[in-house]
């Protein structure tokens, strides 16, 4: 039965972002039964700047949503390489219950359009090409209870008159911008770190390479020199004939402000083998640079109705930035919230139990990002970095406690020494 163009502009919930962060939350809000409506800017498909890097906290995700990661597109891998200092080691992803013991990479512009589709296929309403331009308040309560958009075509241009969503809730998956956020007066914490990273796409015969790289050292290609550059590197092997290869610097970084992300690239690149491919002729699209929102860099995450998910939410781990698991790990607390408060009439009942996603992403996350800001803030010193790549690199048992800590991957029970220490310190770091 089809709705009028009225109804089909109500819903139990509204997404903002078809990204991870809310293409995971629509699903899960969609396999629940309600009825999702899930509004992108753009139309799939469609590129972000992102390091494709999928980490076993990730793919954790993609496997309870039912993906079957051996098709063909997904790159497995076994772990990190991990290069500095004139030492090479490789980590394997560690064997625990709690996650499977290999990650993934997929280019956003295939991941994106995967996961939406998949929300879709669950039933919720996906609408490209609407731009969300602000919330809509009850005049009564000061809650939000629907958005305004505007229709755009591909180039984000205005092709219609504004509409109005309605939905009693609305999560707000709309990325580094946080325009939802603003409105609601949540503000960046600037005492949050922040990274920039550029990235690019290169035809390369390491591909296929089973290992993710990681370059904690940056060597220029001038002649008759050897300076070295300020951030850290990655190279991620696609398996569809390119790596995605980029690098990126913390504000903790007395460089930062001076950075030029892309040129830094190019000089990193033309000091790397050449056999490898990594030049312009082999460039594939454009280099392109963001800015990572780190460590809960915007809080609270629930404020009169309105969820905050991923990016949008400064849910990407300081250790590594990494952000594509927190934000399908966060959409799915997030949509069990959100079933459980519908089930409540509207009022103080349902808004307490709404108020419980910003305490369990404290608790999920709040001590472990804690430790990934004092992190961020030491490698920020050169004399501490050198030191800790010079000493720490040969020492395979360290290194295997730290490719656990950066990449939070303990299990929290009946796990090593390893996971008890990390789960302590995660425990006892404060969350504000």
């Amino acid at each position: 039965m089809s709705r009028s163009s009225a109804d089909a502009r109500v819903a139990d919930v509204i997404v903002v972002g078809a990204g991870p962060a809310g293409a995971g939350t629509a699903y899960h809000l969609a396999n629940a039964g309600l009825d999702v409506l899930l509004l992108e800017k753009s139309s799939f498909p469609r590129d972000k700047i992102c390091g494709d890097g999928l980490t076993p906290r990730a793919v954790k995700q993609l496997i309870a949503m039912g993906f079957d990661l051996d098709a063909p597109g997904w790159q497995k891998n076994r772990g990190l390489r991990i290069l500095g200092a004139g030492h090479r080691i490789e980590l394997p992803w560690p064997d625990l219950a709690s996650f499977p013991p290999y990650g993934m990479v997929r280019a956003r512009m295939d991941l994106d359009e995967i996961l939406a589709k998949h929300a879709e296929k669950a039933g919720a309403r996906l609408h490209e090409r609407t731009n969300v331009t602000g919330p809509v308040f009850d005049e009564r309560t000061g809650q939000v209870v629907g958005v305004t958009a505007k229709p755009v075509d591909d180039r984000g241009r205005k092709v219609g008159d504004e509409v109005t969503y309605r939905a009693p809730v609305v999560v707000a998956c709309d990325g580094v911008s946080a325009k939802l956020a603003l409105s609601l007066g949540i503000e960046r914490r600037d005492n949050r770190p922040m990274a920039v990273a550029a990235r690019a796409y290169y035809k390369t015969p390491m591909h296929d390479d089973p290992w993710m790289e990681s370059h904690l050292e940056l060597w220029d290609g001038r002649p008759h020199q050897s300076n070295q550059l300020p951030g850290y590197g990655w190279i991620f092997p696609c398996g569809d004939g390119t790596a995605n290869i980029g690098l990126g610097i913390l504000d903790s970084s007395a460089h930062f402000r001076s950075f030029n992300p892309k040129d830094a690239m190019r000089r990193w690149l033309a000091n790397t083998p050449e056999e490898l491919g990594f030049r312009d002729e082999n460039l594939v699209g454009d280099i392109r640079s963001a800015a990572l929102p780190m460590g809960f860099n915007r809080k609270p995450h629930y404020r009169r109705g309105v969820l905050l998910v991923g990016d949008a939410g400064g849910m990407v781990n300081p250790f590594n930035g990494e952000g594509i698991d927190y934000a399908l790990e966060a959409g799915h607390v997030a949509a069990d919230t959100i079933v459980q408060a519908l089930a409540r009439p509207a009022g103080p009942s349902r808004e307490h139990v709404l108020s419980g996603y910003a305490a369990a992403m404290d608790q999920a996350y709040g001590g472990y990002f804690t430790l990934g800001r004092w992190f961020a803030a030491a490698i920020g010193n050169p004399t501490f970095m050198r030191n800790a790549t010079k000493y720490g690199l040969p020492r395979p048992a360290l290194m295997r406690f730290t490719l656990k800590l950066m990449a939070n991957l303990t299990d929290p029970r009946d796990g090593d020494a390893h996971d008890r220490i990390i789960n302590a310190l995660s425990r006892l770091a404060p969350t504000a």
